[in-house]
């Protein structure tokens, strides 16, 4: 009788171990499934182009003919024998520096004036925000409208005043900085995320930083920007990115600055005026799917998203670097 007893307990904290097992693994299945949605949309929708469009950056295809495999001859192509590739990379440059700086500092001040209304705070967020949610090609074909250089009312207002408003997007040298006017008009989405973290801070860091004599400068330097560095490090990427595949509003401003009817699909001003709107991701669309290069086009593709990738790796490390210094590490 006794060793059937001790054989029982024994045996007891072997059965609770295949319990404790058991439950995990079927925890792990109601997880596995309830993921398994999602996990199987970013394969198909991001998984396989992703790699398809690696396998066509390294051929010759047309979209009709089957592909052909010419090694590393797309890339040599879009470093050395390439012309408007550079004029493209220039301007998509231009924009990630002068575009990502602007549309940050604009929302954070913005965002910072709003924070400090005492009363209609609602209205004033509603109408700072209402112009990101006008569709791309319909905003720019208004600001194209709005700085026309004959009629517009932007330069029959400056005019008034006495000053010259300028050609804007007829104007090789004023097109990028017009469409960064636009872009920071409809940056109310960034607004909204840098409003949130600033009404998020707390107000007694603010009350013992005046206490210790910090004037507004100092409690924005040491206070505010600190405790927001995360939402404007998204910002910064989030700009980053949109500059890297800033792509409607250009194609649109060229082609309706230069008088074309048929603004999407009229290939014939893209870039206008003199290439100044022609970006990196504009110059895909044109070899892809006007001259049908779809290899070249992919190997376009391929090094944009190693470009954005790294850009973002930076700025991430680089944060990470400066809290963990803050921190004394």
């Amino acid at each position: 009788m006794t060793s059937t007893l001790e054989s029982r307990a024994a045996a007891s904290p072997s059965a609770s171990t295949r319990t404790r097992k058991g439950n995990a693994a079927r925890r792990r299945r109601t997880v596995f499934y309830f993921i398994a949605p999602a996990m199987l949309g970013f394969l198909i929708f991001f998984g396989y182009p992703l790699i398809a469009t690696v396998y066509y950056s390294f051929t010759r295809y047309d979209l009709i003919n089957a592909p052909e495999f010419i090694g590393f001859d797309n890339y040599i192509r879009m470093f050395t024998s390439e012309q408007l590739v550079g004029t493209a990379a220039y301007n998509t440059l231009w924009l990630v520096i002068v575009l990502t700086f602007c549309r940050v500092v604009f929302s954070l001040g913005v965002a910072s004036i709003i924070s400090r209304l005492k009363s209609g705070i609602g209205l004033v967020r509603t109408l700072c925000y209402l112009p990101s949610l006008a569709p791309p090609a319909a905003a720019t074909l208004a600001f194209v409208f709005l700085f026309n250089p004959e009629y517009g009312p932007v330069n029959a207002f400056l005019r008034a005043v006495g000053i010259d408003g300028g050609l804007w997007f007829n104007d090789p040298a004023m097109s990028k900085p017009a469409l960064t006017l636009l872009v920071m008009w409809g940056s109310g989405e960034l607004m909204i995320i840098i409003l949130a973290a600033l009404l998020d801070v707390p107000q007694e860091q603010y009350e013992a930083a005046q206490l210790d004599g910090a004037g507004p400068v100092r409690r924005f330097w040491h206070v505010t920007l600190p405790s927001i560095s995360p939402v404007l490090l998204f910002g910064v990427v989030n700009s980053m990115i949109f500059a890297l595949q800033f792509f409607t509003q250009a194609i649109v401003a060229g082609s309706a600055a230069a008088g074309a009817a048929d603004v999407a699909g009229n290939t014939r001003f893209i870039g206008a005026p003199q290439n100044s709107t022609l970006t990196y991701p504009v110059w895909l669309y044109v070899q892809g799917f006007r001259y049908f290069n779809m290899g070249y086009a992919a190997a376009m593709a391929v090094l944009l998203f190693i470009v954005s990738a790294g850009f973002t790796w930076i700025l991430v490390r680089q944060l990470r670097k400066s809290q963990h210094q803050e921190e004394g590490g």
